[in-house]
């Protein structure tokens, strides 16, 4: 049978967890009848899922990364204020005014040929904040189904769409200064909110609609250049569910973030926490036993129990760390890292460790277009490339048109520019 069941989102982060027994089985169900392959997909899509936080959630794509700059940077990244607008994906808070008729475009080459690429385009209006619209596609192969004989049916297609709405806006709070005037601080605080919309299909009859909502809220401090964010994801649930009355909760996730940026250095230094709803975040394979092993597998049964209870607390809290430093070598050149303690920990090879959990990237200005470039790595066997390209809209406009200085809008024609005064 020609199947690959690494066509599912997630299967890069935790590929080792699916064991030999659990493999037979899915082929065996495979070659049962069509529903039996429908059910394998379910079981492959469960099985790719994220340590103990992980396995019982639908949309596991919502947790994919198709910014070159956040993958990068380790995969999770929320706290860079700048006029990024990748970045208001991840957390919405950062929409701003600088984003105003911004255009972003990411594409990712994901392993075992799974393709995804996004889109996002962001407008500022003056009294209601900024506003973003993205959408993103997930298009994880084709595949073929037979019957319980071995007759070959019909090729199918398996994909995830997800259509982004944000919402940001600063909050500038008024002190009194010891007079009758107030004064308006810099704006320091900042809100957000995504909406998304999730389609889902892996079948003919085998598809899902659901709802999400992010939320977040970011702190910057200008003087000091450093930006504290947290963003609770995926507060939502499934409209549609795949099976009929039988609802699957949404990958729900609390993440925060510190960035800082050094005063007489080039680099900016990140440090974001993942998973803050749990704590423990380890996994041990219930179905690995030393008696059912060979002596390699053993090794990897005995390192799961070392990694997971003689570790203890410092293991467990580095499990939520993601590190990431970006060296500003000019304004148009950055080189990016990033190091995802728990990617590296579940992926790694026990005899060849390789670079799992770690990821390399690189961004640069040509003309009017930034263009981004980052490759994650996350097994021996290869990893994950991923391309952004940034431009604002308003840069192709003629120089001679005036343009508003917040907002990049263009006049209004009908106004005559005497009366306005």
């Amino acid at each position: 049978m020609n199947i690959n069941r690494t066509k599912f989102p997630g299967f890069e982060q935790h590929s080792f967890r699916i064991s030999v027994k659990l493999q037979q089985t899915t082929i065996q169900m495979l070659s049962a009848c069509r529903s039996s392959f429908v059910t394998a997909i379910i079981l492959c899509f469960a099985l790719s899922s994220r340590a103990q936080i992980g396995g019982d959630n639908s949309y596991e794509s919502l947790n994919l990364v198709t910014s070159a700059r956040v993958s990068g940077l380790g995969g999770t990244v929320l706290a860079i204020k700048d006029d990024d607008l990748d970045m208001a994906w991840y957390n919405p808070s950062l929409l701003n005014e600088t984003m105003h008729n911004h255009l972003v475009v990411s594409y990712m080459d994901h392993v075992s040929d799974i393709k995804i690429a996004s889109s996002m385009y962001s407008y500022t209006h003056k009294k209601f904040g900024s506003f973003s619209g993205g959408i993103q596609y997930m298009h994880y192969g084709t595949f073929q189904e037979y019957d319980e004989t071995g007759l070959f049916l019909r090729l199918f297609t398996a994909q995830d769409l997800v259509v982004n709405l944000g919402w940001g806006t600063a909050v500038s709070p008024k002190i009194n200064v010891g007079t009758s005037e107030e004064r308006t601080l810099d704006s320091m605080f900042f809100i957000g909110a995504n909406f998304k919309f999730i389609n889902s299909s892996y079948h003919f009859d085998y598809s899902s609609f659901g709802v999400a909502i992010d939320l977040a809220g970011t702190y910057y401090n200008k003087k000091s250049d450093y930006v504290v964010a947290l963003v609770i994801k995926n507060l939502g649930t499934q409209i549609k569910p795949y099976i009929p009355d039988s609802r699957e909760p949404l990958p729900f996730e609390v993440q925060a973030g510190i960035t800082k940026k050094l005063l007489h250095a080039p680099f900016r230094l990140m440090l974001h926490a993942q998973h803050l709803e749990k704590w423990d975040l380890t996994y041990v394979n219930p179905n690995l036993t030393s008696t059912s092993l060979e002596p390699a597998e053993e090794d990897t049964l005995l390192f799961q129990k070392i990694g997971s209870n003689v570790s203890g607390f410092t293991d467990k809290l580095l499990s939520h760390a993601v590190f990431g430093t970006e060296l500003v070598i000019t304004d148009n050149f950055h080189v990016r890292l990033g190091y995802n303690y728990l990617k590296r920990k579940e992926l790694k090879n026990i005899t060849k460790k390789g670079t799992a959990g770690f990821s390399i990237g690189v961004g640069m200005k040509i003309s009017k277009f930034d263009f981004s470039y980052s490759r994650s790595s996350f097994h021996l066997a290869g990893g994950s490339n991923q391309f952004t390209i940034r431009t604002s809209l308003s840069d192709f406009k003629s120089k001679d048109t005036p343009t508003d200085p917040v907002t990049g809008a263009m006049p209004d024609p009908t106004l005559d520019p005497a009366k306005s005064e």
